[in-house]
């Protein structure tokens, strides 16, 4: 008797769900995709002329100040997730 596999999970979809096609994003860096340490600096998240160095962000990886995902010895960013983050949970004292 033969084996019946189902089809590959990247044809199944659900009824009523479309596949997102990328040229029809407004933002780009905001959707689900990961981003290295540049692409988090340069996807609009920070305002600009005013983006963190590329040092800092590493600092702030390293104190766990930013949500990060490490796969092997590479670190990479959801750009949605650690705008949501800054705007919630990284509040920064006034000076005075």
């Amino acid at each position: 008797m033969p084996i019946r596999l189902s089809p590959p999970i990247s044809r199944q979809l659900t009824p009523g769900i479309q596949r997102m096609n990328p040229t029809t994003v407004s933002a780009p860096c905001l959707n689900a995709q990961l981003t290295d340490i540049v692409g988090l600096r340069t996807c609009g998240i920070f305002p600009k002329d005013h983006e963190p160095s590329i040092r800092t962000l590493r600092e702030w990886t390293r104190l766990r100040r930013l949500p990060h995902h490490r796969v092997g010895h590479f670190v990479y960013y959801d750009p949605a997730e650690v705008a949501v983050h800054i705007r919630t949970k990284l509040k920064i004292p006034a000076r005075g």
